[in-house]
This record gives structure tokens, sequence and C-alpha cells, in this order.
């Protein structure tokens, strides 16, 4: 069989991201297991693992990796770059026409490269098979968490972004204990599991959306909202998933008397532009609302949660929503909602975000790039290739050309 190299890009977007798309060790397991693969990695000062540690495994440092057949990274590739008809794996940020990025777009085309989108990597059945998300909810949660004892001056936690590792992070958990707070948790997928996690990591009681409006508790509580917890049709006030998916517009929130009984609001679901906020600025000057802290870790700007006014950064993660006018303020105030909204959460525990992503790659992902591939995986995650687009992409020909 033919050799396949594989190069691992440095990331060098500004600011640098330190994830990795596989980890020194994932890298010898997928040697040891597929003899014809060669592994190259490229030399960086910023990646949470350090060369050394890819040397340590035996894994050779290149600067350049022009020979390698598929480059992988993390974050986009700079234009200047990029290397003609390879076979490239990051995230583009290219398919919802992402403005900043149609510079990126045009050079894909007219260097005749394959990008192969993780946002893109689907099975048959169109559910994403990678991603960061699970590590965006465990991080997400956490901030959450730290947020609601800074506000209080109940507890203080290292900052995610100091711990080693998801261990460190669990142990600092371990020191906190929460009044009887109840907290709100909108999501059904790998962002909403991964705050879960955290929530867990607490000893948190989960209850039902029933029981979070009708009883009071002792202990600290929390509950899962699904679509059909916090919207409806305003019609029949029924819900019908599959209507919810393809007509989001027909829908309202239902969220508004969780308000009233909600400390910390962690935001952890998919929002189509269509669908309904979760409230109300009207919502917000009620006597009775209650939310303090809200983790938006979708973070969508004029989005689903309307107190996200920007996104925070790792740096400074929190901000307040003053509740009188609506704009930004003091973040700790008792006349504010203190906001998380970091974007990029998952580069807070980069190790063990990265062995997880790495995990999916190998298992889930990489051997199709030289095994059969029935369910057509890497074909349909192509956006483009040779210098055209991919059947499911040519609705990004205004922005491709």
């Amino acid at each position: 069989m033919t050799k396949l190299k594989i190069g691992v890009l440095r990331e060098e977007k500004n600011p640098p991201d330190k994830r990795v798309p596989l980890t020194p060790l994932i890298c010898s397991e997928l040697i040891s297991k597929y003899p014809h693969i060669e592994i190259y990695i490229q030399p960086s000062k910023n990646r949470c693992y350090s060369d050394d540690e890819y040397s340590a495994f035996g894994l050779n440092l290149r600067e350049d990796l022009s020979e390698c057949d598929v480059l992988m990274g993390v974050k986009e590739v700079p234009v200047e770059k990029l290397i003609p008809q390879k076979k490239y794996f990051f995230f583009s940020h290219t398919i919802k026409k992402q403005a900043h990025n149609q510079k990126l777009m045009h050079a894909l085309i007219e260097k005749k490269i394959q990008m192969i989108d993780y946002e893109t990597l689907t099975d048959k059945n169109h559910n994403r098979i990678i991603g960061f998300g699970r590590f965006a909810g465990i991080v997400g949660a956490y901030n959450g968490i730290l947020g609601y004892g800074k506000k209080y001056d109940l507890f203080s936690l290292k900052p995610a972004n100091l711990c080693r590792d998801k261990a460190e992070m669990e142990e600092e958990l371990r020191r906190v204990k929460l009044p009887n707070i109840k907290i709100a948790l909108t999501g059904g997928g790998r962002v909403a599991n991964g705050a879960i996690e955290t929530l867990s990591a607490l000893r948190i009681r989960k209850i039902t959306p029933e029981e979070f409006l009708m009883a009071e508790y002792r202990v600290p509580v929390y509950c899962q909202l699904n679509p059909r917890d916090y919207v409806e049709r305003p019609d029949d006030h029924n819900f019908d998933l599959n209507d919810f998916f393809q007509h989001p517009e027909r829908f309202v929130s239902k969220f508004t008397p969780f308000t009233t009984k909600t400390d910390i609001y962690v935001s952890a679901h998919y929002w189509d532009p269509r669908a309904p906020k979760m409230f109300t600025h009207e919502d917000i000057q009620n006597p009775n609302f209650r939310i303090s802290v809200v983790a938006d870790i979708t973070c969508d700007m004029d989005g689903s949660v309307p107190t996200t006014l920007r996104a925070s950064t790792i740096a400074h993660p929190f901000y307040g929503y003053n509740l009188k006018t609506g704009t930004e303020d003091v973040a700790f105030s008792k006349e504010t909602i203190t906001i998380m909204a970091v974007d990029n959460l998952p580069c807070e525990l980069p190790r063990d975000a990265s062995d997880d992503f790495g995990k999916d790659l190998m298992e889930r992902v990489l051997p199709f790039l030289f095994l059969e591939d029935p369910d057509r995986i890497i074909e349909r995650a192509s956006i483009c290739k040779d210098g055209q687009l991919n059947m499911s992409f040519k609705y990004l020909e205004d922005y491709a050309y």
C-alpha cells in the first residue's frame, strides 16, 4: 500500500489556538495501527502539546510539509500558507458565507484544494460525528458556577484555562458548596451533555421541568429543557419536533415561567435564527425575573439569549447586562445580570479537548482516507475539490467564485 503522509499544521491564526487535531499519543497509535501512515509535525511554540512531547513518541518534526498528502489543523489556515492540490482538514468557517473568510474560500478554489471541514463531517443520517462541543459545555457550565461564586462572594475557583486539565478543574469543583439555587439548562446534544458532566461533578440533583417550576428545595438542583419544554405553537399550544426543526418561525417561547425560578441559566442549545428568543427585554423588566448569571455557551449575537451583547474572552469572560438600561455594565453588580459568553471555550482545556477530538478523528474519520468509505463521509464533507464546489455546497457559488 502506498504511503500516506499526514502533516499536523502549526496554528497561525492570531491569537493562536493551543488545540491540536492529533495529540502525540494518538499519532503514535495511528502509526502503530496503520504502518503505511507517516505523520509529520510542524514545530510550534504555542500548542498545548510541546514539540518535545511529539518527539518523545518518535514523531518527526518538519517545518516544510509540502510533501504531505493530507494537512490537518484546527482553525483557518492563512491564505498565503495554503499548499495547492492538497487535502486539508480544519474549521474553515465558510459554509455560512462568512464575509471575513471569503478570501480563504477563493483561495481554496483557486489552489484546487480538497477542503474537508470538520463541521461538515456527518454520518449517513447527516448527524455531525466530530467536534469540540462536549468541552464547550464542560467549560461553559464551570464558568457559570465560577461567575455565581464571584457575584455573591461565596467561593473562588481557579479559571479553567489555568487548570492543567479537566481533572484539576473537577478538583476545584469539589471545594464548592452551593446554596439551594436552581439552574436551568437548555439543549440536548454534545454541548448540553458536556455541561451536565460539570453539574454532575458538583453532585447537583437533576429534577424535571415541572418540579423545577412547582417545588422548592433545600439543595441546589437543575433541570434540562428540550424544545418541547421551551417553545410551543401559539394557536394550539402543541409541539411537534419535526415541525419545529423545519418551521421554527411558527413557534413562540414558553420559557418565561422559568425566568422567575432560575438563578443560573446555561444556554447550550442549537438556535435557528428563525426561532423565537428564549425571553424578551420586557421579561427582564418583570420584578420577579430571577436569573442573575447567564452562561451563554451558544454565544449567538442577537440570538436566542437577548442579554448576550457581545462575545467575551478567556482572559475576561464576564460582563454585566444592566437590568434597567439593557446596556453593558459592571460584571458583578447587583444591578446587572452577569454574562459569560466566551466563544472559544474548548481552548480553556486544550489538552483534554484535543485528546477527545483526536480520538474521534482516529476512530470515525481518518480510516476512510485509505479504506473503503461506504457512507461517503469524506466525499460528503468536502466543500470543494479540484477547483470546483461539491454538489452539496453549490449554494456557495456567489461566495466562492
